[in-house]
């Protein structure tokens, strides 16, 4: 998908995770970077949806994702530990569910007219959520050295699973979307599980997971984002 994302993962150095640059500053700036995301959930021209009222612990807004012309396109809504290198807790121990909304787009010209730009899919929802489970699940001990290397490798792989849902990977989970019973794909690994679901109100529904089981999950719209900041 031929969008950016304004928010990225951090080691507890401060640095970025695998993909990124930074220093000991890092950590003071996520603030502004979560303002910047509250900003981009504003501005989307499609519902966010979440996990539902029966989950009644923490939430939080997390990245937005966006075409080269400022087009919000996919984003993120976080419920449970923040999935972090920074926590006080260990990565056995955090419980989290992240859901990924994706718009519905068709084929279409990129911004600057040179191109198109390929329809998101179910597939898009199910490449997002696997790889954000990556970014906030990669081993905390790897040498620096081997991280990229890592990250690149798991990443080609979650590509691969996301570009074939019907392959035997993935099964059928029936979860309430909006009190409605809808087949996701699921899949579990060593890291977490991801879901994904084909478009629903102009989206795509993604999530990935650690430490909470998706069997109980419900989602619905978010109806209000402050309850998320």
């Amino acid at each position: 998908m031929e969008t950016t994302s304004r928010a990225e993962p951090q080691d507890a150095t401060g640095d970025p995770g695998p993909s990124g640059s930074g220093g000991q500053d890092a950590p003071q700036a996520v603030p502004g970077a979560r303002r910047a995301a509250v900003d981009g959930f504003l501005l989307a021209g499609f519902p966010w949806y979440g996990l539902d009222e029966a989950f009644t612990g923490q939430r939080w807004l997390m990245q937005v994702g966006t075409a080269t012309d400022g087009t919000v396109e996919h984003g993120s809504t976080g419920h449970g530990d923040e999935p972090s290198l920074l926590t006080e807790l260990g990565q056995e121990e955090q419980r989290f569910t992240v859901v990924v909304t994706v718009a519905s787009r068709p084929v279409r010209r990129s911004p600057d007219g040179t191109g198109v730009l390929e329809a998101t899919s179910v597939t898009s929802a199910a490449w997002l959520a696997g790889a954000g489970l990556l970014a906030g699940t990669w081993p905390a001990q790897m040498e620096r050295a081997l991280r990229q290397d890592w990250l690149d490798q798991q990443t080609a792989i979650a590509w691969e699973l996301a570009n074939d849902l019907d392959g035997g990977a993935w099964s059928i989970l029936q979860l309430p979307v909006d009190g409605v019973q809808t087949d996701f794909h699921y899949r579990e690994s060593e890291y977490g599980w991801v879901l994904a679901a084909a478009a629903r109100d102009g989206v795509h529904i993604g999530a990935y997971g650690r430490g909470m089981s998706a069997y109980g999950l419900g989602f619905s719209v978010i109806k209000d984002l402050e309850s998320y900041t």
